[in-house]
């Protein structure tokens, strides 16, 4: 709008108005959506429980290919990157955008490290002759494993996001819920790999 006093047109922020529910209709609809997530988790993990040993002559099972260490340390560069997310969404709202940006690129490489690890667990699965296809087994784990991997890819692709915006100027302050909301999407991809950590590869 047009300011007399100083005599040109400045941009005005408009609060963001209260909802019956106490929290913004965007953040409300992340929890709904985080909410209908966690069903379809749960159906493949129930899956997967399902079918966790092949029958005789479909393949190797888990505890032929599973290598726990090489995936406990993908998980803990997974899980470190929930503390880089946590510093990300501390910094915007600080006003720290140097920060901000260092930790969203932090946390998006973490990320990635964990999906590039998960290729090539998958890769090593596969020429030991666990393919896809070879048994209910493989069909549950690759799809339990690789929809999360999905999700994780998406994540990235939110954070990227995230840095672009600010590097152009577009993620002042008073925008901070969007990192925070990005933020919840990525503690939840990292909670349920927690939970699938421990159902397909170390509960026996």
């Amino acid at each position: 709008m047009f300011d007399p006093e100083v005599g040109k047109d400045v941009e005005v922020f408009h609060p963001v108005h209260d909802t019956n529910t106490g929290i913004s209709n965007t953040k409300l609809a992340m929890w709904l959506f985080l909410g209908s997530e966690c069903l379809l988790f749960g159906g493949l993990i129930t899956t997967y429980l399902v079918y966790k040993y092949p029958l005789a002559g479909q393949g190797p099972g888990p505890e032929e290919v599973f290598d726990i260490p090489f995936t406990s340390a993908s998980s803990f560069v997974l899980l470190m990157s929930s503390l880089t997310m946590v510093l990300a969404v501390s910094a915007i709202e600080r006003g720290d955008h140097h920060r901000l940006r260092a930790w969203l690129v932090a946390t998006a490489l973490l990320g990635s490290a964990f999906v590039a690890g998960q290729v090539y667990e998958f890769t090593a699965f596969y020429n030991e002759g666990l393919g896809f296809t070879t048994s209910r087994f493989s069909s549950a784990f690759y799809g339990l494993t690789g929809f999360h991997g999905v999700h994780v890819t998406v994540g990235i692709i939110m954070l990227v996001s995230m840095l672009l915006l600010s590097l152009r100027g577009k993620l002042p302050e008073h925008k901070a819920e969007s990192v925070e909301i990005v933020g919840l999407y990525w503690h939840f991809v990292d909670l349920v790999w927690i939970l699938i950590f421990a159902v397909v590869y170390l509960i026996p």
